[in-house]
Parts: structure tokens; sequence; C-alpha cells
């Protein structure tokens, strides 16, 4: 069988890196293709190429075995390759049969309403989906705005489809949802590239899996010739003996004590301590209010009931820079749109919250303290970049996760709240991100890990809180905390005495 697309000796280099080295890849009708690799491993630069977003410095792209030349999006659309990414590109004003058809389907002042809308519903049921042409975008969830961009890519006759993290933000549920979509789309002949960090998602949905680093391609075998060990020493270069590295730590005095902690409609009666030297993970399902008790800590989102009780006194938290002072700092979830400040460089970044201690008698930013610390950072967090002044937008997901550490960890905080600290990153930098929370916890840090990565909770944590629709169901020590007993208190079909 011939491949619809075909890479062949691929290469791609900017200021101080090779992006992608002599690389060789293929797309076959009817196949589910994964791509792995760490973060800057060369995945988002040969997607670019693909969508003709960039142009390869060698090689040559071969569709249905003929030479073609992809120059911008629109010329990569036209050959019937369509992207979709973890954030929905969807218009919230407009409806659905609008967002499909956006861009490509209207000409002339006239717009034929009643045919626009008989073809939505028309792609939308060869996608087995029951979605209103007609409803607003804006009230979509994300797994029915992915809906709609994979619908968009029927409606542009779309013959490969390349799917770019598209879990991450995801449900369980709303992930099976997308995998019932994309086993339509490979029935249907298109030819799928699907990366994802998720190991299991890769053994559940794909055919053939790549691994590409440092730029080359490692390997490319079947999924049934493929093992979760082989492909992770094929992505990382060596073997990682544990993913989890977690240390016994002895902890120390209470520092925090959260009693009867409620926000109207959100959360309530929610009870816990954390002392020195201990991680306190934060399990759930998603919608279970996690991220909601931790923004109220931070003052994002400020509790309406209860008590926080830091170091002995009584606070009342009603906003970042009130908990900043206090000694707590809050990592997002969201690193690119709520972490970062993606223009703007790691240095900057890092010293954003603390930029008061850079400031001279007379306003101006000493740069000389505002490197050395950037430096420090870079060097104690391995920060993988050619420069401190790099922009953070233009690095991996892992090294972006690394940087927003840095900026909360530079404001010596004494609770640490990490809200999905690895989510979106590679097995490798998720390692190392375990690490720095070892590290963190066994110099004295209180530790609030709030994870949607049951394993990843399980290992790292000294206890376990457990949340169900705003409701505490439990803390669980780290001896009795098994997967079973998180999932059933998560699911509501058991509640173990709270325990503070």
């Amino acid at each position: 069988m011939q491949p619809i697309l075909k890479l062949e000796n691929i290469s791609k280099a900017f200021p101080g890196v090779k992006a992608l080295d002599h690389v060789e890849f293929e797309l076959f009708p009817g196949e589910v293709h994964a791509l792995l690799g760490e973060n800057g491993a060369g995945k988002s630069t040969l997607i670019k190429i693909m969508t003709g977003i960039y142009q390869p410095d060698s090689g040559q792209i071969l569709l249905d075995g003929h030479p073609i030349k992809i120059g911008n999006s629109a010329q990569a659309q036209g050959y019937g390759i369509a992207a979709i990414y973890q954030e929905p590109l969807v218009f919230p004003d407009l409806n659905v049969a609008e967002n499909i058809f956006i861009g490509h389907r209207v000409k002339g002042a006239f717009v034929d309403w009643r045919k626009m809308y008989r073809e939505a519903d028309d792609i939308l049921a060869r996608l087995g989906v029951s979605l209103d042409a007609r409803s607003q975008a804006r009230g979509l969830t994300l797994a029915q705005q992915q809906t709609v961009e994979i619908a968009k890519a029927l409606s542009l006759n779309a013959r490969v489809l390349i799917m770019d993290e598209p879990t991450a933000s995801l449900s369980a549920h709303e992930v099976e949802q997308l995998f019932n979509l994309t086993r339509v789309l490979r029935e249907r002949g298109v030819a799928i590239l699907f990366i994802s960090h998720r190991m299991d998602e890769i053994f559940e949905i794909a055919d053939r899996v790549t691994v590409f680093r440092d730029g080359q391609q490692i390997s490319s075998k079947p999924i049934a010739e493929i093992t979760r060990d082989g492909v992770i020493q094929d992505m990382v270069g060596r073997k990682l003996e544990s993913f989890f590295a977690r240390n016994e730590h002895e902890q120390g005095e209470l520092m925090l004590s959260v009693r009867n902690l409620g926000k109207r409609g959100i959360f309530s009666d929610i009870n816990f301590d954390i002392h020195r030297g201990e991680v306190l993970g934060f399990a759930g399902l998603v919608g279970a209010g996690r991220t909601d008790v931790g923004l109220a800590l931070f003052g994002v989102e400020p509790a309406d009931s209860g008590e926080i009780i830091l170091k002995g006194s009584q606070q009342q938290i009603r906003s970042p820079e009130q908990a900043q002072a206090l000694g707590i700092a809050y990592v997002t979830e969201d690193r690119r749109q709520l972490g970062l400040t993606l223009p703007m460089s790691i240095a900057a970044n890092i010293s954003l919250p603390s930029l008061r201690k850079y400031l001279s008698a007379v306003g101006i930013i000493r740069r000389k303290a505002e490197q050395a610390t950037a430096e420090n950072y870079r060097q104690r967090l391995s920060i993988r970049t050619p420069s401190i002044w790099q922009e953070a937008g233009k690095l991996s997901g892992g090294n972006q996760q690394k940087v927003v550490l840095s900026k909360w960890l530079n404001t010596e905080p004494q609770l640490l709240i990490l809200d999905e600290p690895t989510r979106g990153i590679d097995v490798g930098a998720k390692a190392e991100v375990h690490h720095i929370i070892d590290q963190l916890a066994g110099q004295g840090m209180g530790i609030m890990l709030i994870s949607s990565d049951l394993p990843e909770v399980l290992a790292m944590s000294d206890r376990i809180l457990v949340m169900r629709e705003g409701q505490q169901m439990g803390i669980f020590n780290r001896e009795e905390a098994t997967q079973e007993v998180v999932i059933n208190a998560a699911m509501g079909q058991s509640r173990s005495d709270v325990k503070v």
C-alpha cells in the first residue's frame, strides 16, 4: 500500500538547534500513527512542516507518491491536511455550522444558510454525534469543541488529520468519545497522526508508533511489536528505573490547618493539615473541586466559610498578593495562558512575581541580579535553553513548566500548591519534576499536589485527600491508599472517616 503522505530526509534547523535531522515519516490511509518523543524531540516542528507553517531546509514531501510544496496552511488544507490541537480553535460567538465552514465555504456577499446547515448536519451525522449545528459554540464542552474541529476537517475533505495532544484537557468519558470519532475516521480511510504523552492512550488507539529523540527518528514499529518500557527507553535514550522518585522525609511542624472550608456552590466542609516536608495529594475526577480549593488558598477565588490557620495564625486570604506575602505559591495547571508571559524572556518570567527585589532605588530593574537568579534556576532545574533571554513561548512544554516552577520558587514559599504539574510534558521531564518535588519536600517545604494522574498522586504523596463534586470523601495514608481505594472514593462508592 502506498502512503498518503511521506516525508523523506527532512531536516530543519534554528539558531543553535537542529530541530529535525534527516527524518523519514509516512502516513497510510486508515491508520492511527502515534508520534512520541520528549518535549523538544522535533514533533511540533514536523507538524508545522506538514501544515505549511515551516519550510524544511532539505528533503521532500510526497502526496500519493508525487512531490509537493506546502507553502502555507491554506495549501495544506488544499492537499487535504488538517490539524486539531489541545486547545480547540473555535469562535465562541459563532454557531457550530459557521465554525465548521468558516474561511472556506462562503463565497461572495450571500450565504446559502439552508445548504450550510444541511451539510453541517450531514457531517455531524457521519461522525455519529448528536450536536445541533445551530447551537452557539460558546456553550460547548471541550470535547464538543474538538468534535467541531474534526467536522471542520471533514468539510475540507481531509485525508490526513493531525491530532496534537487532543486529550490533554478532557475527562475520561470525553476521551472515549474522541476515540470513537477517531475510529470512525480510521474506518473512512483517513490517515491520523496522533500525538500524546499518555502512554495508555497510545496502546488503546494507535496502529503504529514512531519515536523521535533530539530531532531524529529512533524507531517506527506496529503497536503489537512495542512495549511501554521499550518506547520510553527509545524516547529518553536510557532506562527509567522509576517514573516517580519519592523518598521518605521526616515531617516537621504543622504548617497549615484548614477547617470546614467552603465556597458556596463549589465546595464545602474541607478539612486537612499540611506539615513541613509533607506532600498532600488531592485526587478526584474532573470537576471534583480540587483546583477550586487551591485557588481559595491562594486568594484567587476566596472561600466564603471556614478557617485557614497558617503557622498558628488564622488568616482571611483575599488576594494572591496576600497569599504570596504569607509564603504561599501557586503553580497553575495552565502554564501557557496563566503561568507564563510567553513573549517575555525566561529571566523576566522568573523575576516577575518578585520584581520589587530587583528594582534599584530609582525603580530600574537590576539586570545583573535578574540574570544571576535566572542562571541559578536554569542550572538548578536543568532548564534546557540556549539563553535565559530566550522567549518563554519558544521553549518545550517541560522546560516551560520548569520556568513556572522557578518563578514561584523564587518567591521563597513555605507552602507550594502544584496544580497538574506534569500535564502535557513527556516522561523524562515528568521524572525531573517529580525529583524537584521530592527535593523541595526534603528541604521542609509543605506541598499540596493536585493531579489527575493517579499513579503520580499515589507515588508522590504522603497522604491523599479525595474529593467528589465539591465534597471531601476521605484522607488516606500512603500505606492504605491504593488505586482501587482512591477510585472508589472519587466515584462515591465508599467514604472513609475523614482524618485531617
